[in-house]
């Protein structure tokens, strides 16, 4: 017996009696742990697992189960869980035992789900692959020679599968929605301050934000109403309240634009252009306005990142010192020794590639060369976006040059950067996008279609996708 695909047909069972939250979990843990080869999880929670599976079947005899009872959940290792290790995949936090939990994992056990293990990740959230991790890479569960995307690779492994029903991963750059397009998931990016980073190990602040991954738009909806809301914790988060559950409307004619530069962009995959303009021109034909519009910084998208996510990391990362917690050096002699051979054996090669590109741009003489001139083009490109929701309702991008590459195919850092050409401009923008999966190639491998939509318009861009993209 295998769990149910989505936690709305298993919540049903357990509502109905049909089955308990603990037989669900049974299945789960029987599954992650037949899954291991995949190595997506780092630690399977098999004890506290099964305790909270029993407290919730006790709470749904009483009908007080909360709205999450029957959703088996796994979290990214950069997401603290009380009592349980965390480690960003690092060797540098490598058996270290969190003493409180994020924000957004208190949320989802207050609503009765289940959390049932720790999933890998690329380094500090670093990548686009997951093959950057301190413990192995992960393997995509669709085709084990192949990635499954990054940096949440192990968030949407867990999911794709068939572990859990949602997985939390974190979304610097499109480290959601690329692994969500290769696995071929529901991946969601809220509007940065909708979900609290309290609890989230720091890859770069004003860019990270914390999503879920699912077969279904409703499993991935279910779960951004509760962890999503206003945290005292964060100084970030949004006092904005939640929209309403209905979206547009059965019928509504929406306004949809696409970039043209997105579209005719020579490494894009043949098959994935002519799907993405195959469903403009159905979405043309359902009556809805699809007009394409220029997006002129195409090109400067994936540079501006990386200029002021490396800065942010670099300043981020400055706490991993050897000194206070974490991995420290056996070789050392004296302070400079523990700072330099504790950060030098701790963390991985594109960590600290990133951390020496965030020093560099930083630096007293680069400074407004790069990083405040990188501030400058990340407003322009803000800007720009937020144009485009003036006539717009939804903006339609591919979500990924290519379907999943193989393992160690891409080896030049620039080329691996530029993976995520078409989903780093929802973060440098700080507005929702969602990586629906609509698409698969001649080589049996899924991929995606990217939808944004303006600041703050999150659980109405939810409610959309069905109506636009149905299942």
């Amino acid at each position: 017996m295998q769990l149910p695909r989505t936690f709305g047909e298993a919540g049903a069972l357990v509502r109905s009696g049909a089955t308990t939250v603990s037989a669900l979990t049974e299945l789960a843990l029987q599954q992650a742990h037949r899954s291991r080869e995949l190595n997506f999880l780092l630690e399977v929670f098999d004890e506290s697992a099964r305790a909270q599976a029993a407290a919730v079947d006790a709470r749904v005899k009483a009908g007080t189960a909360g709205p999450l009872a029957g959703c088996i959940v796994s979290i990214k290792d950069n997401l603290c869980y009380k009592d349980h290790r965390v480690s960003a995949s690092s060797r540098i936090l490598e058996g270290y035992t969190i003493i409180y939990s994020a924000t957004v994992v208190e949320r989802l056990v207050a609503a009765d789900a289940v959390i049932i293990g720790r999933t890998n990740c690329d380094e500090f959230a670093m990548g686009s692959s997951n093959e950057n991790s301190a413990f192995g890479l992960v393997r995509n569960p669709l085709d084990p020679a192949r990635v499954p995307g990054g940096s949440s690779g192990g968030a949407a492994a867990s999911v794709a599968a068939g572990t859990c029903h949602v997985a939390l991963g974190s979304d610097t750059g499109g480290s959601i929605r690329q692994p969500a397009s290769f696995c071929g998931l529901v991946g969601f990016k809220p509007t940065y301050g909708r979900v609290s980073r309290y609890g989230l190990i720091a890859f770069a602040s004003s860019f990270d934000q914390i999503g879920p991954l699912a077969h279904s738009v409703s499993d991935a909806e279910a779960v951004h109403r509760v962890i999503a809301g206003h945290d005292e914790r964060d100084n970030t988060s949004s006092r904005a309240p939640l929209g309403a559950v209905h979206g547009p409307g059965p019928g509504a004619k929406l306004r949809i634009a696409y970039y043209r530069e997105t579209v005719e962009r020579p490494g894009l995959d043949p098959e994935i252009k002519a799907h993405v303009l195959a469903h403009i021109d159905r979405l043309k034909a359902d009556g809805h306005t699809v007009e394409p519009i220029e997006l002129p910084m195409l090109d400067h998208l994936v540079p501006t990142y990386y200029i002021l996510a490396t800065a942010e990391a670099s300043s981020n990362l400055a706490r991993f010192d050897g000194i206070r917690y974490g991995h420290r050096s056996k070789a050392a002699k004296g302070v400079d020794d523990t700072y330099r051979l504790s950060r030098s054996e701790g963390f991985g090669p594109e960590v600290k590639r990133r951390i020496l590109l965030g020093t560099f741009v930083l630096s007293a003489g680069y400074y407004d060369a790069y990083y405040a001139q990188g501030q400058r083009v990340r407003r322009l490109i803000r800007d720009n976006t937020l144009k485009a929701f003036e006539r717009f309702d939804l903006v339609l991008t591919p979500t990924c040059p290519t379907t999943a590459f193989g393992h160690g195919e891409i080896k030049d850092p620039v080329a691996m950067y530029l993976q995520d050409i078409f989903t780093v401009q929802a973060n440098l923008a700080g507005v929702p996008a969602i990586s629906l999966p609509t698409g698969t190639h001649s080589n049996g491998l899924p991929f995606g279609i990217q939808l944004m939509a303006g600041p703050m318009a999150d659980e109405w861009l939810l409610a959309a996708c069905d109506g636009l993209f149905p299942a």
